[in-house]
């Protein structure tokens, strides 16, 4: 079985995607700091609604699910997204 010659994109993926939360998640810690507040600021797209209310609701009484998507882009995230890209570059 041959192997493919270079860095496997799921690990690309999967540390891009640990960086935008990681960078979120120091965003939403600094957000008090005066000076660093800006790194939480970004857009929100929701489907569904940012309020919580669901695209989508299946209440049968036991279990109830809802269905919708929110999506929140800071520019920690994307910072997060950028060194993630680097560390990867590096590996």
């Amino acid at each position: 079985m041959a192997r493919t010659i270079g860095k496997n994109k799921w690990a690309l993926f999967l540390l891009i995607l640990c960086g935008i939360v990681l960078g979120s998640f120091i965003g939403h810690l600094l957000r008090k700091v005066e000076f660093l507040s800006w790194l939480d600021s970004g857009i929100d797209f929701a489907i569904g609604g940012s309020d919580g209310k669901s695209i989508l609701t299946i209440d049968l009484g036991a279990l109830a699910i809802h269905f919708g998507i929110r999506l929140k882009i800071t520019i920690a995230s994307i910072l997060g997204a950028i060194a993630a890209v680097f560390i990867y570059k590096k590996l």
